[in-house]
């Protein structure tokens, strides 16, 4: 058994990492799941359950149905996943539980995914069809890309490649290295929850508040933390780190989200472009003309930054934890 594999003394410091190096393999080796084993999937479908049978006319009340539908999702979520993991635990042993925790740990973060939806975006403006780009790129973004020229297709994939390294990745390794499988699991409750919910329309304005705000709070350290490692990013692909910081610096306000503006605006400042929503926010400077390679390259800082983060915040936070829990 693989519990016999280690010395018991280690093997609180060596399962988290275990746990991570396997999902980590499952991401990159496998991808995602089939959806109807999907975890985000089944978050979606449960919120998207309890939405209608908390809606109503009154706004006080609207809002404080918001906060059930945040607290009860989590909630529900993060219970499941714990007793399943129990019950795998007690009855089919540690490898077991290992395997199975690894599973969940991995449908909180999508590193392959996001390359899997974005080359094929870059390949679609190479070969100069750029009604299938602006089909594709709606795969990753919210707005509406019908009117969008080349560049600003471009741009658009770029600024998701660049807050989806958070939001995909960074956020819920972040929560896992603190609070373990559950952390993760509830930060992509979180996270599902905003994206479903939380918008300003009228239809989501009181329902989804609570949902919006979680997530900028979850998201509001490990946003900061990638932007600053992206910095580091430009600087071992010798780009220009000290334009990537005076774009962060200068341009990291500039959108609605405290956070997305972060990742985006280090992105634009290490690529030197200018990333641009219109009518919202524009980011960086127009130095170079945006073209589907900095797709690719956006990808590969995503990579870089992922690894840089592993190193540095996730792996010596899951050792010293394991220490002292010891």
């Amino acid at each position: 058994m693989l519990e016999n594999m280690f010395p018991q003394s280690l093997l609180p410091t060596l399962t988290p990492l275990l746990i991570l190096a396997l999902a980590l393999f499952i991401d990159i080796t496998v991808g995602e799941p089939p959806e109807k084993f999907h975890l985000t999937v089944w978050i979606g479908k449960t919120i998207n359950f309890f939405k209608p049978r908390l809606k109503t006319e009154n706004p006080v009340l609207q809002k404080i149905n918001g906060i059930i539908l945040g607290l009860l999702s989590v909630t529900l979520f993060v219970a499941t996943v714990q007793m399943v993991l129990f019950v795998i635990g007690n009855y089919c042993g540690f490898s077991s539980w290992i395997v199975a925790s690894a599973l969940f740990l991995k449908m909180t973060f999508a590193i392959k995914c996001m390359e899997d939806y974005a080359l094929p975006i870059a390949n679609a403006l190479r070969s100069g069809n750029l009604f299938k780009a602006k089909q594709l790129l709606r795969h990753i973004v919210r707005r509406d890309a019908s009117k969008l020229s080349e560049s600003q297709t471009v741009s658009a994939a770029v600024e998701s490649i660049a807050e989806g390294t958070v939001d995909g990745i960074t956020s819920p390794l972040f929560y896992f290295a603190i609070f373990g499988v559950p952390g993760a699991v509830a930060f992509r409750v979180i996270n599902t929850l905003d994206s479903l919910v939380g918008y300003k329309d009228p239809e989501h304005v009181n329902i989804g508040w609570f949902s919006a705000r979680l997530d900028t709070l979850s998201n509001y350290i490990p946003a900061r933390l990638t932007a600053f490692l992206m910095i580091i990013v430009a600087w071992l692909l010798n780009q220009s780190w000290r334009n990537a910081w005076r774009t962060l610096a200068r341009d990291k306000d500039k959108t609605e989200s405290l956070n997305a503006g972060w990742p985006m605006a280090a992105m634009a400042g290490l690529l030197n472009v200018r990333l641009e929503k219109p009518g919202s926010y524009v980011l960086g400077d127009p130095d170079v003309s945006l073209s589907p390679e900095h797709i690719l390259r956006a990808l590969y800082v995503m990579k870089i930054t992922t690894v840089l983060f592993l190193i540095i915040i996730i792996i010596p936070t899951l050792v010293v934890l394991a220490t002292l829990r010891m």
